[in-house]
This record gives structure tokens, C-alpha cells and sequence, in this order.
């Protein structure tokens, strides 16, 4: 019998093992399902929540533009009185669309209270500046430089150079002089490349150019770059013989703008400038902003005078911040639009430059 017993114990033993290796089989199978399972419900609120953030962000957008594209079609004068510039007008108009969850918010800025880059060269050839800019670029940058930061390659004239030379279709040295930057300099840094020779597309371009360091691009805490006061926007005309105006919105600009606007000799006035434009705003006061001469009704500017050449009342395009939050996610889209008017209807609407999410 005693064989009989062993083999039997063997069984048992055997099938208890069994027992407990499809046990564990299956819980591993049943954790792993588990896991899985709580995977693709995580993936699929994730993606449910960015696809909605998407929606929400891009709602914003379109707002805006509804409210630019009705701002237009009562005034042509573009300023911080109007209620595009207006947080709590907007926050108003988003407080009708109907998100369950999440927040919105809007913000709208004007891209031609801002210098605009390639209006430094005369068009359609761009092979000689456009004097205008050039003393605003000079006035410009004198006022955000540190002095002896910007020596030599960073000094505001050799970077105007050099921006000239970036946006010229000539490879000579003729104008800009020594302190500009032709194909030769580039091809000499390491990685090297080529000159642009052509308008500015991308801002971030200004820091591939001699001479603008990030440091002076991007700013730090205590002061702000560059970056902040320019725009690659503004192309007027159509394609072939188009031209880069340059005029700066004077109801919009920022102080910065402002003081590379005024006179030298005017310099001085620009803070009493900036503080009536914005006791106006503070007090919504009804003061006519339509004319390019405004500036010369504030007492102590009558005998100023900014270049005609420089400035407008009027913009028609725009920056659009539109930040979806939800949960813990965030998404925040930047588009720049342009006003534009149909030619046979005469109705205004939104044509979109640029379209970018984070």
C-alpha cells in the first residue's frame, strides 16, 4: 500500500501545485486587465480633457475675433478705450459660452503698438534704409540698452547694421560699414548658416542676428527685452510689390515705443504722454483719440512734433491669448489675426496670420 499512498501524495501534491500556479496565472492576468483597463480610462479622460481644452481655447479665439471683427465695424480708431482692450468686457462676452467645467480667459493686444522689424529697409528693393526707422530703431534701443552692456558688436548702431544687412538682398558692405554682418560672418560660427537676405518671418529670428543676445531679446526681471516691443507683422500690398509701412499705433504703444517715437529733444514729455493716455483710461473719459495729432492737445506738447510718417490711429491686427484651463491641465493658444474687409460684400472679418498652441 505504501506505493500506492506515495503516488497518491504526489497527486495531490501535483495538483495542488496546479491549483496554485493557475491561481497565480490568473491573478497576475486579472492585475494586468486592471491595469490596463485603469490605463486606457486615465488615457482616455486625458484625451477627452484635451480635446475639450483644445475647443475651449480655440472658442476663445473666435470670440475675440467677433469682437474686433463688431469693434471695426462701428469706429476705425483703434485704442485702449475700446472693449477689446478691456478685460472685464471680455470676461463678460465669455461668461455666455456654456463650458460645465473649466476656465477661459482672453486677452487682446495690439501688434501695431509695436516696431515693426522689416520696416528698417525700403521696399521693394531693401537695399537702402528707410531713415525714418532707422532714427526709431536708434531712439529704440538707446532706451532699452544698458550701457555698457552694448559695446561694440551689441551697440545700437552696429545692430541696426546688422539687422540691415539680415534683411538686404545685397552682400556688400557698401552702406551698413564695418559693424554690419554679411554671409561671410555667419558662415564663419560654428554650427554656421546663411543670412537671411529677406523680411523676418519668426521674431526669434532677431537672435540669430550679430549683436542681439538673448539677454537683451527676452529681458530679465527688472527689465524687459526687446521682444516684447516688436512685431514681424505689418506687410501691406499685394504679393510682389509689397511694402512694410511701419506706422505704430500712438494710442496703443507702450512707453518704450513711445520714447523711440518722440523727438530726441521731446524725450522728456513722453511719461506726461503716457499718464494722459492713461488718466483717459482709468477714467473712461470720452477724449478724442482719431487723430495722429492728439498727443499736441496735452498741455506742455504743442511745440512737439512726431514724425507723421511714424504713427496711426488705426490697426488691424492683433494678438489673441486664449488660456483654457481644466483639472490640471492647462492650454493656451496665441493667434494673430488681420481685419480685412470683403471687396464685393464690404462686411469686415477675420483673416488668421498665425495659429500656435502650448
Amino acid at each position: 500500500m505504501q506505493p500506492i499512498q506515495k503516488i497518491a501524495r504526489n497527486r495531490r501534491g501535483i495538483a495542488l501545485l496546479l491549483v496554485v500556479s493557475v491561481t497565480t496565472i490568473l491573478v497576475a492576468t486579472a492585475l494586468e486587465y486592471n491595469r490596463r483597463a485603469r490605463f486606457t480610462l486615465i488615457s482616455t479622460a486625458e484625451l477627452r480633457d484635451s480635446i475639450t481644452l483644445s475647443q475651449m481655447a480655440a472658442a476663445g479665439v473666435y470670440v475675440a475675433m467677433a469682437m474686433l471683427i463688431k469693434d471695426k465695424s462701428e469706429s476705425n480708431t483703434d485704442s485702449l478705450l475700446e472693449d477689446w482692450a478691456d478685460p472685464a468686457k471680455i470676461d463678460e462676452l465669455l461668461q455666455e459660452i456654456p463650458f460645465d467645467n473649466g476656465e477661459l480667459s482672453v486677452k487682446i493686444s495690439d501688434e501695431m503698438g509695436k516696431i515693426q522689424v522689416n520696416a528698417l529697409v525700403a521696399f521693394p528693393d531693401r537695399n537702402a534704409f528707410n531713415q525714418n526707422q532707422l532714427n526709431l530703431w536708434d531712439r529704440f534701443l538707446n532706451f532699452m540698452g544698458d550701457a555698457e552692456q552694448m559695446q561694440d558688436d551689441s551697440a545700437p548702431t552696429a545692430i541696426i547694421n546688422s539687422v540691415k544687412d539680415w534683411l538686404d538682398s545685397a552682400e556688400d558692405d557698401a552702406i551698413t560699414g564695418l559693424s554690419g554682418a554679411e554671409s561671410e560672418y555667419y558662415q564663419g560660427l560654428e554650427p554656421p548658416y546663411a543670412p537671411k537676405n529677406g523680411p523676418i518671418t519668426d521674431l526669434n529670428e532677431l537672435m540669430l542676428i550679430k549683436g542681439i543676445s538673448p539677454e537683451l531679446f527676452y529681458g530679465s526681471e527688472e527689465n524687459p527685452g526687446i521682444s516684447q516691443f516688436m512685431t514681424v507683422y505689418g506687410v501691406d500690398g499685394p504679393t510682389g510689390s509689397f511694402t512694410y509701412p511701419g506706422r505704430i499705433n500712438i494710442n496703443t504703444a507702450e512707453l518704450p515705443v513711445l520714447v523711440a517715437l518722440m523727438p530726441l529733444e521731446s524725450e522728456d514729455l513722453v511719461k506726461g504722454l503716457f499718464e494722459f493716455r492713461q488718466e483717459a483710461l482709468n477714467n473712461k473719459e470720452g477724449h478724442d483719440f482719431s487723430s495722429p495729432g492728439w498727443y499736441k492737445d496735452i498741455p506742455g506738447f504743442s511745440d512737439a512734433n512726431i514724425n507723421k510718417e511714424l504713427i496711426t490711429t488705426s490697426s488691424d491686427i492683433f494678438r489673441i491669448e486664449s488660456e483654457a484651463k481644466l483639472h490640471d491641465l492647462k492650454l493656451k493658444t496665441i493667434a494673430v489675426i488681420r481685419r480685412v474687409q470683403g471687396t464685393k460684400t464690404g462686411k469686415w472679418s477675420c483673416k488668421i496670420l498665425s495659429w500656435q498652441t502650448d
